[in-house]
């Protein structure tokens, strides 16, 4: 037995049964014809896709007369419950799972996640979903993404994009940067004037972003094979990775990047941002692009990729996945090719999303179409380079907590990729991907 599963098998054993007891309860029993099947998610119920999701499932009730029972579960309680739950009678028809070697590739890896060839071949998915989008929908046997395995389909897209106030570079005479250099000036400029250039919380993820983004400009494919699927050793002492390092201590010593940024969450920065006068530069996933829309009411902004990238930090959206022990399995998976649907995919790109099998000329928002255009390019090449933290479980926590020290001065760039590197070898080890 790999020792990932053992991990997770013995995790499984501890977890609390008060937790899973609130996930809902079992199934219908295996029935061709039932009243509804079961489609857990966590995802904000305004989100694009959960309403792109929702219209698919009307139109299923109306092709079938079988209706969807929808269960909001937090993503906690799926992170942590999922292969307790996943092998059990209370496994939904389909679950919502975070991708990821360390996510949908452990529960792949342990057989709880079904594998969607069939309807892929069936429904034509691989042809609408490009080859670097469905990477990290399949994985090995291992659980290691891109393999060959479908255990999921990826419905929607998402990326880190950096969001500019114009407004406030027109007050200060500032050009919108498309080189790094110019974004280092910009900074210099806004900083000369008293203004903390960049909005970025170091409590959770937004400095490690900006850290993987950086890490985008100086990388390439095989980098990025290295660190995300494991194809050679990473090398901790490649440019990419030590000039991000130096790059966001050198942000916070300049003042470009506040330490007060360590008792900051996403949440503060956005809202700082919408508010506007305070940041004029915030980088932050493209999940935000409909509430910039709908609530930034008092300047004009703007948006692209951090200048220079290479490789984008992105990938297609959660996974819509059909659980081993789901009753109604091709049900379900009608239902998820409804969600592929060009309207439902025109809907995901209106409501400020970015679809994966859409019509560009039904998207009607200027700003969404340059959105969902700027991810194609890099998609169509293969220039993803996903989440700095899908290699292993641990790293999530492991990275913001190292950027939180160097955000903080009490440890230096050296310290911190040292401590990342120990991070990095113990959770691939603990996951079972290498001795």
């Amino acid at each position: 037995m790999k020792i990932r599963k053992i991990v997770a098998t013995a995790l499984a054993a501890v977890l609390s049964l008060t937790a899973l007891s609130a996930c809902g309860s079992s199934n219908a029993q295996d029935d061709a014809h039932p009243q509804s099947i079961s489609f857990w998610y966590y995802d904000l119920p305004t989100a694009a896709q959960t309403e792109a999701w929702k219209k698919a499932a009307d139109q299923f009730t109306k092709q079938t007369g079988v209706k969807v029972k929808f269960e909001v579960k937090s993503f906690t309680q799926i992170a942590q419950n999922s292969s307790q739950f996943l092998d059990s009678n209370q496994a939904p028809d389909i679950m919502e799972s975070n991708r990821g070697n360390g996510s949908a590739g452990m529960l792949s890896s342990m057989e709880l996640l079904s594998d969607l060839k069939p309807y892929v071949k069936k429904y034509g998915w691989d042809k609408k979903i490009t080859k670097a989008d469905a990477s990290i929908a399949k994985y090995d046997a291992m659980g290691i993404m891109d393999g060959t395995k479908w255990v999921g389909l990826p419905s929607y897209a998402e990326y880190q994009r950096v969001y500019y106030n114009k407004t406030m570079f027109d007050k200060y005479g500032i050009k919108i940067p498309t080189t790094m250099a110019e974004f280092e000036q910009a900074c210099k400029q806004f900083k000369s004037h008293g203004i903390t250039p960049i909005a970025a919380d170091a409590q959770e993820y937004g400095v490690m972003w900006l850290w993987w983004s950086l890490v985008g400009t100086k990388s390439d494919k095989k980098f990025i094979a290295d660190w995300q699927m494991y194809k050679h050793d990473v090398n901790w002492n490649a440019e990419p990775l030590t000039y991000a390092t130096n790059t966001i201590n050198d942000w916070v010593k300049e003042g470009y990047i506040s330490r007060s940024a360590t008792g900051l969450k996403a949440e503060d920065t956005t809202n700082s941002f919408i508010k506007g006068g305070q940041y004029p530069i915030y980088q932050t996933g493209t999940w935000n692009q409909s509430r910039f829309i709908d609530q930034v009411k008092n300047f004009e902004w703007t948006a692209a990729a951090l200048p220079g990238t290479k490789m984008l930090q992105g990938c297609t959206g959660n996974l819509l996945t059909i659980p081993t022990k789901s009753h109604h399995k091709d049900l379900a998976a009608k239902l998820l090719n409804n969600v592929l649907f060009v309207e439902n995919q025109d809907g995901i790109g209106n409501a400020g999303g970015i679809p994966l099998a859409a019509d560009m000329g039904k998207i009607t928002n200027v700003k969404n179409q340059e959105m969902i255009k700027e991810y194609s390019q890099y998609s169509k090449k293969g220039d993803l380079s996903y989440y700095p933290d899908y290699p292993a479980s641990n790293l999530t926590d492991d990275i913001s907590a190292q950027f939180q020290e160097l955000v903080n001065g009490t440890e230096t760039p050296k310290q911190v990729l040292d401590s990342l590197h120990k991070s990095y070898d113990t959770g691939v080890v603990d996951m079972g991907f290498k001795d």
